[in-house]
């Protein structure tokens, strides 16, 4: 069945514009892809003059980089939550907590996923939120990953190669789910997410030894 489109903004209450040009930008996106964007089609789905978020927004990049860092917050809110209720202080399940909500927060929001991984839609460099937030999840992955060499629980010393191959592996199978291939890929008996979830759990029982 298909998505149901986000009803249109037409207006804001005063002081929250910014805001109003992010969730536009977002509908946007949802609509015709990243090149259906601009900084005045934003103004226009948010019912202002088109040089009312130039006070905000000077350029495409300016405002993709705000919804980026805004997706990047909730993205990071989300891992370290499941992180913080792994039960056992096992860092493999640590490690294997942040690929599953990894997945699940990109299956959930394929158009944030898609803004935060297109590195040429943003200014990464210039945005101080997004790389803070990107390195406080890589920083959970990889703690968990020192831990485990600690007590000699992988079965490679590379930890470098370990997690690169991770981030390969839910970045991978992420964009597969939200690109549709697991129509034809997911595992007889099981759905979509299912399917990237168990591949995720088989690749952590590769590692360790």
């Amino acid at each position: 069945m298909a998505k149901a489109k986000a009803p249109h903004r037409t207006g804001y209450h005063h002081g929250n514009l910014r805001e109003v040009l992010i969730d536009a930008a977002v509908q946007l996106v949802e609509e015709g892809g990243p090149d259906n964007v601009s900084v005045r089609e934003a103004a226009k789905r948010a019912g202002v003059s088109p040089g009312a978020p130039f006070r905000h927004f000077s350029n495409k990049t300016a405002l993709m980089t705000a919804v980026a860092e805004q997706a990047m917050s909730r993205f990071r809110s989300e891992i370290t939550d499941a992180v913080e209720k792994v039960a056992t202080d096992d860092p493999i399940e640590r490690f294997a907590a942040v690929g599953i909500a990894y997945l699940r927060w990109a299956i959930r929001n394929p158009t944030h996923f898609q803004i935060i991984s297109t590195r040429n839609l943003i200014d990464w460099d210039a945005s101080e939120s997004l790389r803070h937030d990107n390195q406080a999840v890589r920083s959970l992955m990889e703690a968990s990953m020192a831990e485990a060499q600690r007590r000699n629980m992988l079965r490679s010393d590379d930890m470098a190669e370990t997690q690169i191959a991770a981030r390969a592996l839910v970045y991978g199978l992420a964009r597969m789910y939200i690109d549709g291939h697991f129509a034809q890929w997911a595992v007889a008996g099981h759905t979509g997410e299912q399917t990237v979830q168990n591949v995720l759990k088989h690749f952590v029982t590769l590692i360790v030894k």
